[in-house]
């Protein structure tokens, strides 16, 4: 049987690190197993780009390179790590996948989504996560907790005109596919949040 595909999304400073454990661990606990990884990342070449794109100035290259070389960390990734995971039945636990590139490069850079949503296609093959958690916070709530961390990328120095866009763009997305997304307030304290996340997948675990 093919695993699922899950997905945590969610702006800078929204605690998507610390909460991607807790659904690890939800999961492992109900017997299934889980692949945890990452984008950009995954694949020695995915973590060649990610360093690339994080932590770049931004003069170095411009907003449809920046998607390409997304575009191309996920063709290695999908290729080489989710699609073997998923078809030998393991299910797939993702920092970050598409939705955060309309969020980032479509909503924060302005890259029109038809471009995006080409690329996916061609990319993608029809992939796409069976379950997403986006982890909301407003813009300044995230500025506040992504501040105390040490060496901010290029993502987390950019202004709020931006961000506000990434996280208008995740809101609307979730609006428009409301049975894939499940939306978890990240400003509550820790463990509000940690149990929305557990409450949340524990039902979708009944539905499979």
């Amino acid at each position: 049987m093919r695993g699922k595909f899950i997905t945590l999304e969610g702006q800078d400073g929204a605690g998507k690190s610390t909460n991607l454990s807790v659904i690890e661990q939800t999961l492992l606990k109900a017997g299934k197993p889980v692949l945890v990884t990452r984008e950009p990342g995954g694949t020695q070449l995915g973590e060649k780009i990610r360093e690339l794109v994080l932590n770049s100035d931004d003069s170095q290259f411009g907003d449809t390179a920046e998607l390409l070389l997304i575009f191309a960390a996920r063709a290695e990734h999908i290729e080489s790590v989710i699609e073997p995971a998923l078809k030998n039945g393991t299910w797939v636990l993702c920092d970050r996948f598409t939705d955060a590139t309309y969020a980032y490069q479509g909503g924060g850079r302005g890259i029109d989504q038809s471009r995006i949503k080409t690329l996916e296609n061609f990319v993608q093959n029809g992939l796409h996560p069976d379950l997403t958690f986006l982890l909301d916070v407003p813009v300044e709530v995230g500025n506040q907790r992504a501040g105390q961390r040490s060496d901010p990328d290029r993502f987390e120095m950019q202004e709020n005109e931006f961000k506000n866009g990434v996280r208008n763009c995740y809101l609307n997305r979730s609006k428009a596919e409301p049975s894939r997304f499940k939306i978890i307030d990240a400003s509550e304290e820790l463990d509000i949040v940690k149990q929305s996340i557990e409450i949340a997948l524990k039902a979708y675990l009944k539905t499979t």
